[in-house]
């Protein structure tokens, strides 16, 4: 793989999220790159006059734009506004301002939820805006979609002109060091490992999992993620070219495996080493039966995930009781 030429000056916005700080952790272990950070407190990337004023000081060479508002089904439901507008605002900003300033490659980090809901599996690129979208996150979804098509226009419009390079990456579900834990608004891999270890804690004779636990769901660890963000970052832009088309130019990110939402809790118990029983409440939602991503692109593009979901667990397990997550709750 090609390495980032020396002394290129790296922004990766939203570097405290879970996918922004494994991308700076893979950009940091090629150690020639200087990363510009900046907290939310110190820069608002939905206020564009701020966002013009960073890039004109810091005028980074290269950007990775993981920032976003993100949430689990609840937060999406709860505060629709909320996601479209503040995910619309920090893209549009951020792409425009890298442009106007002269950055000449971005990498966008989009979802998976920008593939109608009804998808043929496993979802390819070719699914975009080929029918509708889940509602619970339709709002988070449009904004991303709106991201992947900056990104196009730009380079449809400056790309021959002002050398301009755009390029996005969607991921399966993410998991591992730095995610969310909270009870309500976490996903389903956090959730279940807090679930499991208050069991253990409290010596509970069984943990319910919402559904049947016949659904199926494919999850990336998100090192793999960061590492597929730089592969892809650092392709040539005539290989990038080759195996993407100007309207359709994202790039899918996964793993290629799903597993059943009862064998993941099973795995997750394992790891946790709680020993009591798993009983699935019929009564709640299953939600969609499978969410695959096909990601034949990106291997043809010479990546492979490489951390296998055992591994990832106990690791995503370690981060848990190692950042007193897992002490606050209890």
């Amino acid at each position: 793989m090609a390495q980032h030429s020396s002394n290129q000056k790296i922004y990766v916005a939203g570097h405290r999220g879970m996918v922004g700080s494994a991308i700076v952790r893979a950009l940091q272990s090629q150690s020639q790159n200087a990363v510009v950070k900046r907290t939310h407190a110190e820069l608002d990337l939905t206020n564009q006059q701020q966002v013009m004023e960073f890039f004109q000081t810091e005028r980074p060479d290269q950007v990775y734009l993981a920032a976003a508002k993100v949430g689990g089904i609840h937060a999406n439901n709860t505060y629709p506004a909320d996601f479209i507008y503040q995910n619309l605002m920090i893209e549009a900003n951020v792409i425009h301002a890298a442009f106007v300033h002269g950055v000449k490659k971005l990498l966008f980090l989009g979802s998976s939820c920008i593939y109608p809901r009804l998808a043929e599996q496993p979802m390819h690129e070719e699914s975009l805006l080929t029918g509708r979208l889940e509602p619970t996150n339709e709002p988070y979804a449009i904004a991303k979609i709106a991201g992947i098509k900056l990104c196009e226009s730009y380079n449809r419009q400056y790309g021959d002109s002002h050398g301009v390079d755009y390029r996005s990456v969607m991921p399966t579900n993410l998991y591992g060091p730095g995610d969310n834990y909270h009870p309500e608004n976490s996903h389903v891999i956090p959730a279940l490992i807090r679930r499991f270890h208050e069991a253990k804690v409290n010596d509970a004779a069984s943990v319910t999992i919402w559904g049947s636990g016949t659904p199926k769901r494919e999850f990336l660890y998100v090192d793999d993620m960061a590492a597929a963000s730089v592969h892809v970052m650092q392709l040539p832009k005539t290989t990038y070219d080759q195996f993407t088309q100007p309207m359709l130019s994202h790039i899918n990110v996964g793993c290629g495996d799903d597993v059943s939402i009862a064998a993941l809790a099973r795995s997750i118990g394992e790891v946790v080493g709680y020993r009591g029983r798993i009983e699935f409440d019929t009564s709640k939602p299953n939600g969609a039966p499978r969410k695959l991503m096909d990601s034949t692109r990106l291997n043809t593009l010479g990546w492979q995930a490489s951390v296998g979901l055992a591994e990832g667990l106990a690791e995503a397990y370690h981060d848990f009781l190692s950042s007193n997550k897992a002490s606050n709750s209890l």
